[in-house]
């Protein structure tokens, strides 16, 4: 998978988790903890994949999904603030939803802020729908819309 300005996705070993759980902190608040990843990483059914630039080999991005059935549930998207309008969520995404072509899975689905507005975009550019809405989904009482897409098998390398 091409990543713009020459950045790197790759599959973390286990001694890259604690650089997860440091960007989860920056972007997420904190929303899993090493024992989180670890298990994620653990998983068969988890799929975990960073992103980062060979020339400082700093973590700046992170996506996974859970492979249910036949959906890849995207559980998380990040990018390091600094790093944010270079497509490299896009990349992400796309790299993600190839992952999930490869594994022979049909959908995905994901929940997201209902006021991040920026996520909801770069999803809607994919194709994703809004399906419904989890009222005060996340810990702050924020609503969560709940995104569908119906064809991975769309995607590939």
């Amino acid at each position: 998978m091409k990543c713009p300005l020459n950045y790197e996705l790759f599959t973390p070993q286990k001694s890259d988790l604690s650089h997860f759980v440091t960007l989860d902190q920056q972007c997420l608040g904190g929303m899993w903890s090493l024992a989180g990843y670890e298990r994620e990483w653990e998983s068969p059914n988890g799929f975990l994949l960073g992103l980062r630039s060979p020339t400082e080999s700093a973590l700046i991005g992170m996506g996974a999904f859970w492979q249910i059935l036949e959906e890849a549930h995207i559980t998380l998207l990040a990018i390091n603030p600094q790093f944010r309008n270079q497509g490299l969520g896009q990349s992400l995404l796309t790299a993600l939803l190839c992952l999930a072509s490869q594994q022979q899975l049909e959908r995905a689905t994901l929940e997201v802020r209902a006021s991040n507005l920026t996520a909801i975009h770069l999803y809607q550019k994919f194709g994703f729908q809004v399906a419904g809405r989890r009222p005060r989904y996340y810990p702050d009482q924020e609503d969560a819309l709940i995104l569908w897409l119906n064809n991975v098998q769309g995607f590939s390398r």
